[in-house]
């Protein structure tokens, strides 16, 4: 998942960005009310986390702003108010869901990840499943089998397979991989796509006539069916 945190309190907010990151998520963060709008409306994301009492646009008029403008990404209200009166407005303002502070990390992974399912089982988002050729990918169970064999990913080849596959046909850059899956920028000439792209390669590849996760020399990767072209591996 993509996930905005917009949050005011540092320590907090860096909490966050951290334990989203460690469940295999790409965690953005804002600091206010409208940095965290403008990242909204214009960011591909999954699920807002916001908060509450925000500097410069509060969290409840930043929801209904995004509302107005037809941003229909799912948010999750965050609040130490926790009154049936606070959670009825957080929701008439156009929240998802609504969890009062504090609150334990696994309820809030819960709550986001319900909301992320929602969304994409939704018959406007995007497709739950990816194929190409034999190889198929599920992002509602996380499974991806290939010739109906499962094949077992980490939460970061997963993420890394499921680009690759959503972007199939096409070449996908490192610093594209680095900004969706790693949520990094520093130079793309770091080893560490080619790693975990080796990694995965391994894992989807092998054993089977065809391989499907190609290397465009000097460009990036490609997942696609056909054979190997001058410049490709």
């Amino acid at each position: 998942m993509r996930i905005l945190i917009i949050e005011d309190d540092k320590e907090a907010a860096s909490y966050l960005v951290k334990a989203f990151r460690e469940s295999g998520h790409v965690a953005d963060h804002a600091a206010d009310g409208l940095d965290g709008y403008a990242m909204a409306e214009a960011g591909d994301y999954d699920v807002l986390v916001v908060d509450r009492m925000l500097p410069k646009l509060d969290g409840l008029s930043l929801i209904r702003s995004l509302r107005e403008q037809k941003v229909e990404t799912p948010v999750l209200i965050l609040s130490a108010l926790g009154q049936v009166d606070d959670r009825v407005k957080g929701l008439r303002a156009g929240g998802d869901d609504y969890l009062p502070k504090p609150y334990a990390f696994s309820e809030l992974l819960a709550r986001v990840e319900v909301l992320a399912r929602r969304r994409t089982s939704a018959p406007s988002g995007e497709p739950t499943v990816y194929r190409i050729a034999e190889l198929e990918l599920d992002r509602l169970s996380h499974r991806v089998t290939r010739s109906g064999q499962e094949i077992m990913l980490q939460p970061r080849e997963f993420r890394l397979l499921e680009y690759l596959m959503k972007n199939a046909n096409q070449v996908v850059t490192r610093t594209m991989l680095l900004e969706h899956v790693w949520d990094y920028h520093f130079d793309p000439q770091t080893n560490v796509i080619d790693v975990h792209v080796s990694r995965l390669r391994s894992k989807i590849d092998k054993g089977f006539d065809k391989p499907l996760i190609h290397t465009i020399r000097g460009a990036g990767y490609m997942v696609r069916v056909g054979l190997v072209e001058e410049g490709e591996e």
